[in-house]
């Protein structure tokens, strides 16, 4: 399987449990909404759409990190791009 570019790798930090986790491709950013993703609303299942239409180039990465970026703030995760010092 290739991977597909998803960009600047990301740290989602939970603020609850203290734990990080980097996302550095969005086969991993699919993992996360698939099985390690702390509640499931409408935002983490239209993350999980638009990631899986990104692999299958239906819509773009961008777009797909969006939505990811969104679920991630709903479910508490603050997110960062590596090397910056501010959240996204």
């Amino acid at each position: 399987m290739m991977e597909i570019y998803w960009g600047s790798p990301m740290t989602l930090e939970s603020s609850t449990a203290g734990t990080q986790r980097k996302v550095t491709t969005i086969e991993e950013a699919q993992y996360c909404l698939q099985y390690a993703w702390p509640l499931s609303d409408t935002t983490r299942d239209s993350a999980l759409e638009q990631v899986e239409a990104a692999m299958v180039c239906m819509v773009s990465v961008r777009d797909a990190r969006a939505a990811f970026l969104s679920a991630a703030r709903a479910a508490g995760f603050r997110a960062r791009q590596d090397g910056d010092v501010q959240s996204l």
